[in-house]
């Protein structure tokens, strides 16, 4: 007769007797090798990118990235083109002549402290890679919120216009065939680039008037010129936003005037302003607001995101639609009403532009017809975390 407390180990040994075989088959088992996995690989983007493509700044602060987007497609890998990243927040600007995009970048040695070294960083557009770098004068570049007029091509592409803020305001003109500075241009109280002329640029400046500075085929400074007081900046601010349409900018102002100013010649000519709201709608006090709040299409249009019951303190605020408009004929030809708030707009290229524009709540992106005005989707999950400027890629 079995003793009980063998009995009992018997049961034990059977019990746990599939747990110790378990591994011990596995390890018998011939599984397929599996296959070594391509390194060194580098995905290539077109010399031609779609015309529904943005570059989504995302603005990030201390650490920046750029997001190439495809908003037509429906699904986020297929949205989802590449990205590259930009230390300590700077401009953009874009050239697929050049197959080049462009962007100023500060370092420190030690990561957020040490010796600052500021650069403009030239990556090739089809692979997102640096190819090469300008070292720039150190501690003067524009460092803020991301501005489209902070960074400017010039003299059919061949230049590169940077501003400068440090307090003292200057531009650094860069000849890009030779990859080289060319000079520093003083614009004592004017800020930002606006391209006038052929090689010419004009600066917005703190008094309510344009500086135009007029340059010689090799970037010297043949004249600089001081326009008349167009605006207050204390009473009737403007916004340094304008869309420009064949050397025509058209700058907003707090309280809903737009102000057409001629960038063909030497020098910045002021027209006069016209209002962006109809008179009957004028008593719900609907005014432009947001941070890229203004942008163009190949059409000739602009659009505008646009808020009701405006105050004093609201223009950074964005708006709850987007307003389209016909600049020759001075109408709104199109009201898109937002899904969501939205923060700030980009328009694409080609005759059939869509319009995207950042929500500030989760910071995902809407995408529009705008022939239609109808919502088309949402991209998001991308990585994203403060998208504050949307560059259509040209």
């Amino acid at each position: 007769m079995m003793n009980k407390h063998l009995k009992h180990f018997s049961v034990v040994i059977l019990l746990i007797q599939p747990v110790i075989s378990g591994p011990v088959f596995a390890q018998k088992t011939h599984l397929p090798p599996v296959p070594i996995e391509a390194t060194g690989r580098v995905e290539v983007l077109p010399a031609q990118y779609p015309e529904t493509s943005f570059l989504v700044h995302d603005h990030n602060f201390f650490q920046s990235r750029v997001f190439v987007i495809d908003s037509a497609k429906e699904s986020l890998p297929l949205q989802f083109m590449g990205m590259f990243d930009m230390a300590l927040t700077g401009g953009i600007a874009t050239s697929l002549k050049r197959g080049e995009f462009y962007q100023a970048e500060t370092y420190s040695s030690r990561g957020t402290q040490g010796i600052r070294t500021d650069v403009l960083t030239i990556l090739d557009s089809q692979t997102l890679s640096p190819v090469a770098e300008i070292e720039l004068i150190p501690g003067i570049r524009y460092v803020g919120m991301p501005e489209r007029y902070s960074m400017q091509l010039m003299n059919d592409q061949r230049w590169l216009a940077l501003a400068n803020f440090s307090p003292a305001a200057s531009v650094t003109l860069i000849d890009l065939d030779s990859r080289s500075i060319i000079a520093e241009i003083a614009t004592p109280g004017c800020v930002l680039v606006y391209p006038n002329g052929s090689r010419g640029f004009s600066s917005l400046c703190a008094d309510g008037r344009f500086m135009s500075t007029i340059l010689s085929a090799e970037g010297e400074i043949l004249a600089q010129k001081r326009m008349p007081v167009f605006f207050d900046s204390d009473e009737t601010p403007i916004f340094e936003r304008p869309a420009i349409i064949a050397n025509m900018a058209y700058f907003p102002s707090f309280s809903g005037l737009m102000y057409p100013v001629d960038l063909t010649g030497e020098v910045a000519v002021v027209g006069e302003p016209w209002h962006l709201v109809p008179k009957t709608e004028r008593a719900q006090k609907w005014a432009p607001g947001g941070l890229a709040i203004i942008d163009k299409d190949d059409l000739g249009r602009f659009y505008v995101l646009m808020h009701p019951d405006s105050k004093e303190g609201s223009h950074n605020s964005g708006g709850a639609e987007v307003w389209v408009y016909d600049p020759v004929k001075r109408q709104r030809v199109l009201r898109i009403p937002l899904k969501q708030w939205g923060v700030t707009l980009g328009v694409s290229s080609g005759e059939r532009p869509l319009l995207m524009v950042t929500n500030p709540v989760d910071m995902s992106l809407e995408v529009y017809d705008t022939q239609t005005g109808q919502f088309i989707r949402t991209i998001t999950d991308f990585g994203q975390k403060t998208p504050l400027m949307i560059h259509a890629v040209r």
